[in-house]
């Protein structure tokens, strides 16, 4: 009977084994099929004036799907974001720090955080107002910020663009003017209508004075960056708290009673979906504000580079959190490996939920549709000839497979480079 029982049990070995060959054999030979296919995809004479760089992995197998160009240096625009998002799960709290304080007396003094949702004209948040109003006599230490407003590489005729605005320790309303015009202007803050006239020009703002303008042509709402200078400051908090907010460069007090706005999701997720500049930058400042008393997205940027992120195998140049610079630079390589992290460190649907889905939600809207639901669940990246996507893509056979795709130097339409992406994204699901 044992001897019996040790036949079958080999027997069993045997047909397990078989089946584990069988099973890689085939797994290489789809494989194969899809490499073959996907250099022949990038051979095209598409491909061929651009620079184009190609990453899919398996994080399952642990397998390189496709490497073109992985290991090389693209300028990655918004998909910058990416490293951003993963600074602010690696640094920040639950609930964003919207700023730190201590009390003396009736006295608050407050430094900021760099806690972009204070009077958003999305978030709207509150919590640090009416906290802030509680006190007879506030005192705001504005001398704990170490950055440029602007970011290294960044278009200096976007100033009044809404997706450039000026970086700072105490964000209010996003720091951008919101203009409407229905039944006349309406202006957000309301305070500054009296700064904002109508015209027929182009241009949104004077180029270094806070003169803002609503083209008549329009019917939209538009938001327009201020000048951050330091009469404007006082201004917006006179108007909120008429003469309770004292602004001083420094204070031998020390803030270390941390106050606490808005879910850090909500603000992942409306970075990552609408790829807004500005969330990505104070997103860098407010994870520095958990190390420092200094905000400085320079030493933040460095510390996880040399610590959560030092087994990078192409070490980024990365200037900036939101992908402005046209300094940044970037491998394919690079961003798998860091969405492999995301994916071994969040669970799916909470990570999924902050990346743009294929046909439904942010800038994929009306990209990458699936018949049953999306299949790509991605950031995009976008600047003068450079287009860029790097994410998640389910299969059809079941598989998550990461990739980053990315496209500098073209000469043709963005249109005409999303199709092709899509087209190989399509390949990948209906084939993997």
């Amino acid at each position: 009977m044992k001897n019996l029982r040790n036949v079958k049990n080999l027997n069993s070995l045997v047909r397990f084994s078989w089946i584990v060959i069988l099973s890689l054999l085939l797994s290489n030979c789809k494989s194969a099929q899809i490499s073959k296919h996907l250099e022949k995809s990038m051979s095209s004479n598409f491909y061929e004036p651009q620079f184009t760089g190609l990453m899919v992995y398996n994080p399952r197998t642990k397998d390189t799907v496709f490497n073109y160009n992985a290991e090389r240096y693209f300028t990655p625009a918004s998909n910058t974001k990416i490293f951003t998002l993963f600074t602010g799960l690696q640094y920040l709290p639950e609930q964003i720090p919207a700023l730190k304080y201590a009390i003396n007396g009736d006295t608050l003094f407050i430094k900021g955080t760099g806690d972009p949702s204070f009077l958003h004209p999305y978030f709207k948040d509150s919590t640090a107002l009416n906290f802030i109003n509680n006190y007879k006599t506030v005192k705001l230490i504005t001398g704990n910020y170490a950055n440029d407003k602007f970011g290294p590489g960044w278009a200096w005729e976007d100033y009044d663009t809404y997706y450039s605005p000026e970086r700072s320790a105490f964000p209010l309303y996003g720091n951008v003017l919101s203009i409407s015009n229905t039944s006349g202007l309406h202006t957000y803050p309301k305070f500054l209508k009296a700064q904002t006239d109508y015209t027929n020009l182009n241009k949104r703002r004077d180029f270094n004075e806070n003169n803002f303008y609503y083209k008549l042509s329009r019917k939209d709402t538009i938001h327009v960056p201020f000048v951050l200078d330091t009469t404007m400051v006082k201004q917006l908090w006179n108007d909120l708290l008429p003469g309770k907010v004292e602004l001083i460069s420094d204070s031998s007090v020390v803030t270390d009673q941390t106050l606490y706005s808005i879910p850090a999701d909500s603000l992942y997720k409306r970075m990552m979906h609408v790829s807004d500049n500005f969330l990505a930058e104070q997103i860098l400042i407010l994870a520095s504000s958990t190390i420092s008393d200094t905000l400085d997205a320079d030493t933040i940027r460095k510390s996880i580079l040399e610590n959560q992120l030092k087994d990078l195998k192409q070490k980024p140049k990365w200037r900036d959190g939101s992908g402005l610079s046209n300094y940044n630079l970037f491998t394919p390589l690079s961003l798998v490996q860091v969405l492999e992290k995301l994916y071994i460190e969040i669970p799916r649907e909470r990570l999924f939920n902050f990346f743009p889905a294929g046909g439904v939600s942010g800038t994929l809207k009306n990209w990458y549709a699936g018949e049953n639901g999306p299949y790509v669940f991605a950031k995009t990246g976008t600047l003068s000839s450079a287009s860029t996507l790097s994410g998640y893509l389910l299969t059809n056979s079941g598989d998550v497979l990461i990739f980053s795709f990315m496209n500098n130097n073209y000469n043709t339409s963005t249109n005409k480079v999303k199709e092709h992406m899509q087209a190989v994204l399509e390949y990948l699901r209906d084939n993997y």
